[in-house]
């Protein structure tokens, strides 16, 4: 009844517009567009690529290894040699002392 009275007061060409929006089943989903498949010579190069990084990779940190016990010997031989200073210091000031006492 309330359907009549609808009627009535709607334009003709709007009422199928209605009743077809209603019975429409929802829209399907839109699908994503599927990945793209890598070739076989884009994978062999991309993992060659990799491959080639990591190598890098490696010879950076054994420099960085090569570098470190390098500093670590220099270090060793730079405490060495303030040692050394310091003993030839001692040595020195006491044969100056030593002078002085069998001078007076």
């Amino acid at each position: 009844m309330q359907l009549l009275k609808l009627t009535k007061a709607l334009p003709l060409f709007v009422l199928p517009l209605l009743l077809g929006a209603c019975a429409s089943e929802p829209p399907a989903p839109v699908a994503a567009a599927p990945e793209r498949i890598i070739s076989d010579d884009q994978m062999l190069r991309d993992s060659q690529i990799t491959a080639q990084l990591g190598n890098r990779w490696k010879s950076g940190k054994m420099l960085v290894e090569r570098g470190n016990n390098m500093v670590r010997d220099g270090q060793m031989k730079i405490d060495e040699g303030n040692r050394m200073i310091e003993e030839g210091n001692k040595v020195m000031q006491e044969s100056e002392e030593s002078y002085k006492t069998i001078k007076n």
